[in-house]
């Protein structure tokens, strides 16, 4: 577990990143870390609009990196803003006056094992875990929060990671798909540069 300091260092490490990028420099994240921000962690970087009522407005990462966590931030910080190809990239006045950051880091993917896809949902806690799925040539990952944000349960949570492969919604039932799961820590800005604190998910019950 990440204290709150190392989760207040990656935030402001990502902010930087995107606020050198857009003035032409390349940030160089500083080096007399904790040792928990040099291992290699898979990490998402989540930018989110404060003018539209929090609406997601980017969101880059990397669950296999071989990077350090600090530099891997830095890097899917600045696609986070430029590269979805959901969203036209992010703009420096829309950055600086409405757009908060959020990372998560992510624990080690975790295969799950079942006799029957079906069972697939008991081994899942919405709340608690991520899903990553991998399966006909193509991957998708959610984050623990999206479930909890949008109000999934675990089927439901299902489904939509394999909407987010490509595939059909039930494509899980078919054997033919791997299903990870994993936990995220995630660190938030309350405001646009402002304070940051661990943001902690309700688990279903």
């Amino acid at each position: 577990m990440l204290s709150t300091e190392d989760g207040t260092i990656l935030v402001g490490t990502a902010r930087q990143a995107i606020a050198d990028y857009f003035d032409g420099k390349n940030f160089d994240p500083v080096t007399n870390v904790g040792s928990e921000l040099r291992v290699s962690r898979g990490v998402f970087v989540t930018l989110f609009d404060k003018a539209r009522s929090r609406g997601l407005r980017g969101c880059i990462g990397n669950p296999f990196s071989k990077a350090s966590l600090l530099n891997e931030t830095v890097r899917c910080a600045v696609d986070a803003a430029t590269m979805d190809p959901r969203f036209a990239a992010v703009r420096k006045d829309e950055f600086l006056q409405s757009i908060t950051v959020e990372v998560t880091v992510l624990s080690p993917l975790e295969d799950i094992i079942v006799k029957s896809p079906l069972d697939l949902p008991l081994n899942i806690k919405v709340g608690r875990d991520g899903l990553f799925l991998d399966g006909f040539g193509t991957r998708g990952l959610l984050l623990p929060q999206v479930a909890v944000d949008e109000g999934f349960d675990e089927e439901e949570f299902l489904n939509e990671c394999c909407l987010k492969a490509g595939l059909m919604p039930d494509a899980w039932v078919t054997g033919s798909v791997k299903v990870a799961r994993f936990q995220g820590q995630i660190f938030s800005e309350d405001s646009p540069g402002g304070r940051v604190f661990e943001r902690k998910l309700r688990a279903r019950t």
